[in-house]
C-alpha cells in the first residue's frame, strides 16, 4: 500500500527501536549462563525481528543500531539485572508509542504489532528468573526495617546526647545488632514456611542490606560535628535510599512508584519526627546533659 512521507518517517522510528531492542537482547542472551533466561532474551528477540522485517516492508530499507542505547542498556542489564534493564528499555519508547498512534488505524500490521509488544513480551518478561528479584522481598524487609528503626532511633538520639561521636556510636551499636537479630528472624521465617527461597540466603540479603544501610545513615554523624546537620544529612540518605530502591523495584517488578515511595518515605519520617520529639521529652525527664 502507498504511505506518506510522515507515515514512513514514523515507520522508521519503530523499525529504529526494533534493531536496537533485537541487537540487545542477542547480545545479553550471550552472556547469560542461566539457560532458561538465555532462551527467553533469544525469544524476545525472534519477536523483534518479526515487528523489525514488517516495517522494513513499508520503509523499504534496512537500519542500523543505534549502538549508544544498545551499550547503554546492555550495560544497565549486566550492572543492574537483565529485568531491570530490559523493562527500562521497554518503557523508554515514548517515540515509538506516539509513532503507534499517528499510524494505528492507516497501517492494517500497527494493531497487531502493538498488540504483541503489550502482551507477548510482557508475558515473556515474567519468565525471566533472576536470583535478586526472587530474593527482593528480603531485600525490602531489611531496608525497610533499617529506614523505620534506625532513622527513628538516630533522631532520638541526636536530641538526646547532641553529640554526634556519641550518636555514631550507640546508632553503629544498635544497627549492626539489629542487622544480625533482623537475619537470624528471616531465616527462621523462611525455613519455616518451606517454600522455594534458601532461608540462609533470605538471611543474608537481609542482614546484608541492612547493615549497607545502617552505615548510609550513620555516616553524617561521622563526618559532621554538628548534629542538626548531620540528623538533616541522614534524613536526606534516607529519602534517596527509598526513592533508588522504589525505582528500581518499580521498574524490574511493574510496581507503582509514586505511591510505593510515599508510603515507605512517610512512614520513615513520621517516625524520625516522633523519634526527635520522644528524645527531647526523656532527655528533659531524666536531666541528661552530656
Amino acid at each position: 500500500m502507498e504511505i506518506t512521507e510522515k507515515q514512513r518517517e514514523k515507520i522508521r522510528i519503530l523499525q529504529q527501536d526494533e534493531i536496537n531492542e533485537l541487537i540487545t537482547y542477542r547480545k545479553l542472551a550471550k552472556i547469560i549462563k542461566d539457560e532458561h533466561n538465555q532462551e527467553v532474551l533469544l525469544r524476545i528477540a525472534d519477536e523483534e525481528q518479526k515487528h523489525y522485517d514488517i516495517w522494513k516492508k513499508y520503509t523499504g530499507e534496512s537500519v542500523k543500531p543505534d549502538q549508544f542505547r544498545v551499550n547503554l542498556y546492555f550495560w544497565l542489564s549486566k550492572i543492574f539485572g537483565i529485568t531491570f534493564g530490559v523493562r527500562l528499555m521497554e518503557l523508554g519508547e515514548e517515540a515509538a508509542q506516539e509513532a503507534y498512534k499517528e499510524i494505528l488505524d492507516e497501517i492494517p500490521e500497527a494493531a497487531k504489532v502493538l498488540r504483541e509488544e503489550e502482551e507477548h513480551e510482557d508475558e515473556l518478561l515474567e519468565m525471566l528468573d533472576e536470583e535478586a528479584l526472587r530474593y527482593a522481598g528480603s531485600v525490602v524487609l531489611g531496608l525497610n526495617d533499617a529506614l523505620v528503626e534506625l532513622t527513628g532511633a538516630l533522631a532520638g538520639l541526636t536530641f538526646a546526647f547532641q553529640n554526634t561521636r556519641v550518636i555514631a556510636l550507640a546508632g553503629l551499636i544498635t544497627g549492626i545488632s539489629a542487622s544480625f537479630s533482623m537475619a537470624a528472624s528471616e531465616y527462621l521465617s523462611t525455613k519455616s514456611e518451606e517454600g522455594e527461597q534458601d532461608p540462609v540466603r533470605s538471611a543474608i540479603y537481609t542482614g546484608i542490606t541492612y547493615i549497607i544501610t545502617v552505615f548510609i545513615l550513620v555516616m553524617p554523624y561521622l563526618l559532621s560535628s554538628n548534629f542538626y546537620i548531620s540528623l538533616s544529612w541522614t534524613i536526606v540518605n534516607a529519602i534517596i535510599i527509598i526513592a533508588l530502591f522504589n525505582y528500581y523495584i518499580s521498574v524490574a517488578k511493574g510496581y507503582n512508584f509514586r505511591r510505593r515511595f510515599l508510603e515507605m518515605a512517610g512512614i520513615s519520617l513520621g517516625v524520625a519526627v516522633f523519634s526527635f520529639a520522644l528524645g527531647s521529652l526523656i532527655r528533659t525527664w531524666l536531666g541528661v546533659d552530656l
